[in-house]
């Protein structure tokens, strides 16, 4: 790429469109995690921040060093061949009830905030994912970079709306009777999408010449991930009954800026999509590398059994999956944090 810093802004927009999928753009994922611990749970954004930072800067350069061309490299080499072996099958599992969830949360969306079926929501995306995955990584690009954005600009004009001393006061009188589980929460969070985000983020370092340019590219995609997250918690914290809703913010641009309202739905729709996208595309490199199979074939197949998986319903998958992840993800978490960095070669 000729143009380093458009090459880094191309970077960090994937990083936060791959991070930013279902539970994140919805709130849902933001509620489960942050939001239900009040202040401390702005204290565990700030940290996750930091870990989306440090972290995800070090996985691309990583990535780069060591030539890998799909996650499943990178895991064998922090954990080790053998370990690193049944990593790889539980990313393969874990990554398939992302994209089920993902596919639940288009469905959640159309059915929540349009008053159309699931099923329609589901099949829609399926059919755009398809076409859209045609076009490898240049669809993925091509994507993020016109909805994240977007997305980016209405969470902080939506924060800069709502936010009032009386909800920072509200939250600071809640918080005194929650425990440490704050800290365990951040951390888990963390390790979980950028473990998840191994998938697309390892083969995008591939194929990036200049290692300035994935360091510039995830050191901007933290910083904005770690934008949106605050912006969104303070969002959600006027939601009264938070945990209620499957789309929570878009609940607060109903009651906020409705002029916005549906232009705000296509954003977070499209913020599902492009995690369904880069999801898919991981699941697909990975598999591709020991099934010999033409990549549509393995693309449609994904999307079948990811489909029905859906059914089980967003908020289930959600609240039930998410937390046992990203407990499992923190050995990756922790690896990621110790190993150093391989000499440039």
């Amino acid at each position: 790429m000729k143009r380093p810093w458009i090459a880094s802004v191309k970077v960090a927009a994937v990083y936060v469109g791959t991070v930013v999928g279902a539970g994140f753009a919805t709130g849902r994922e933001i509620v489960e995690f942050f939001t239900k611990y009040g202040l401390f749970g702005l204290m565990g954004m700030i940290v996750a921040g930091f870990l989306f930072i440090h972290l995800g800067t070090k996985l691309l350069i990583l990535s780069k060093r060591i030539n890998a061309t799909s996650y499943q490299e990178v895991m064998v080499f922090l954990f080790g061949r053998k370990v690193g072996g049944f990593v790889n099958i539980f990313m393969l599992i874990v990554l398939l009830g992302l994209t089920s969830i993902m596919l639940s949360g288009a469905g959640a969306i159309f059915q929540e905030q349009l008053g159309l079926s699931v099923r329609m929501g589901v099949v829609v995306t399926i059919v755009l994912t398809f076409l859209v995955m045609t076009f490898g990584i240049n669809g993925l690009f091509s994507v993020n970079l016109l909805v994240v954005p977007m997305l980016i600009i209405f969470s902080v004009l939506l924060a800069a709306q709502v936010f009032s001393l009386d909800v920072f006061l509200k939250q600071v009188e809640e918080s005194h009777r929650l425990n440490g589980k704050w800290i365990l929460s951040a951390f888990s969070y963390a390790a979980f999408n950028i473990t998840m985000a191994a998938a697309v983020l390892v083969p995008l370092a591939n194929e990036i010449e200049d290692e300035k340019v994935l360091k510039r590219g995830g050191i901007i995609g933290g910083s904005l991930l770690t934008l949106i997250l605050i912006s969104s918690h303070i969002s959600l914290s006027t939601l009264s009954d938070v945990l209620s809703f499957d789309i929570p913010m878009a609940e607060v641009m109903k009651t906020t800026f409705y002029s916005f309202y549906y232009i705000y739905i296509a954003v977070i729709y499209g913020e599902v999509f492009t995690s369904v996208i880069g999801n898919l595309y991981g699941l697909e490199r990975q598999i591709s590398s020991f099934l010999k199979l033409n990549r549509m074939i393995i693309i449609c197949a994904i999307l079948s059994v990811a489909a029905f998986i859906s059914k089980v319903g967003y908020s289930s998958l959600i609240s039930s999956l998410y937390p046992i992840f990203g407990y499992v993800c923190l050995g990756t978490l922790f690896l990621l944090m110790i190993k150093k960095l391989p000499a440039v070669k």
